[in-house]
């Protein structure tokens, strides 16, 4: 795809995210570069509660933090242009990162439901901040609405997917009602579509959008590297607790005269989690768009 077509590309799915809530974005990534993604991550060092093994899922919270490695080969010059396009005129910051690996024939689904909670480093008494969870050490809080609506989920896949290996499904527009009471939930599920993604493409979703996950019934894998962006600031005190930075610029947006996007440098922060990922369910906040 072309310099120009990528960008027009990226702006028509930005349009698709701020409507819709999603938005799909094939063929970011070269399968060399999804390999050399996989490469790395598979030969990481299982040394924290962040990693965490069964039959039925591989995944690793905090995965940034855990595999910093990944940093170079995942801020491509295109993936720099999506961001540049998903903030305008805003330097965005990582809050989280999970890798998921979706095993062929898993027998587990995630219900419908909204990303709401955010993880963060510290509990303080602020206005609009609540219900706070704390779990092993780590602290979880319902943020104002403009800070959910801040988000944005920039899901890299690294296999085809579709309904048969576990694709999200999503309710369209959703996002724009807020947080929804799960009794709702049926209501909205019948206007539900499949997000189905090739390798190398990207699923752009907003944390307040209704989504779910079906059970496995392929023989193929399923997996994705999670990451959410958000330009806003925490509170004085308050932080996002796997908050990194990705650059102090983003390439300027194609309607400006632009220079060769510059690669850009993430500072690695301390993994502060120390969460016992084995007795994790899979209802877990920290793993709930699996």
């Amino acid at each position: 795809m072309s310099h120009l077509s990528t960008l027009s590309v990226t702006k028509t799915a930005a349009a698709q995210l701020r409507t819709d809530g999603y938005a799909i974005l094939p063929d970011v990534f070269s399968p060399e570069e999804t390999t050399g993604l996989l490469r790395t991550i598979e030969s990481a060092e299982a040394g924290s509660a962040n990693f965490r093994r069964s039959q039925d899922v591989f995944a690793i919270r905090n995965l940034l933090g855990e595999v910093p490695q990944l940093w170079p080969q995942l801020l491509t010059p295109r993936l720099q242009a999506v961001l540049a396009e998903l903030f305008p005129g805003q330097t965005p910051h990582l809050v989280k990162s999970i890798y998921f690996d979706k095993p062929a024939g898993s027998n587990w689904l995630v219900a419908w439901h909204q990303d709401v909670m955010v993880a963060v480093d510290q509990r303080l008494d602020l206005p609009g901040y609540g219900p706070w969870t704390t779990k092993a050490g780590e602290t979880t809080v319902l943020p104002p609405h403009e800070i959910l609506e801040s988000i944005v989920t920039v899901r890299l896949h690294l296999d085809d997917c579709d309904a048969t290996n576990g694709a999200l499904r999503v309710v369209p527009g959703s996002q724009r009602l807020g947080v929804v009471p799960p009794a709702q939930h049926p209501g909205l599920t019948p206007h539900a579509v499949t997000c189905a993604v090739p390798a190398g493409g990207l699923l752009l979703m907003q944390p307040l959008t209704l989504h779910s996950s079906q059970r496995s019934t392929s023989p193929r894998t399923r997996r994705v590297i999670h990451l959410e962006f958000s330009a806003a600031e925490l509170p004085a005190g308050l932080q996002w607790r796997e908050r990194q930075e990705v650059s102090e610029q983003l390439p300027a947006r194609h309607s400006e005269q632009r220079e060769e996007s510059r690669v850009l440098t993430p500072k690695r922060q301390a993994n502060v989690s120390t969460r016992d990922a084995s007795a994790a369910p899979l209802h877990d906040v920290h793993f709930t768009s699996l």
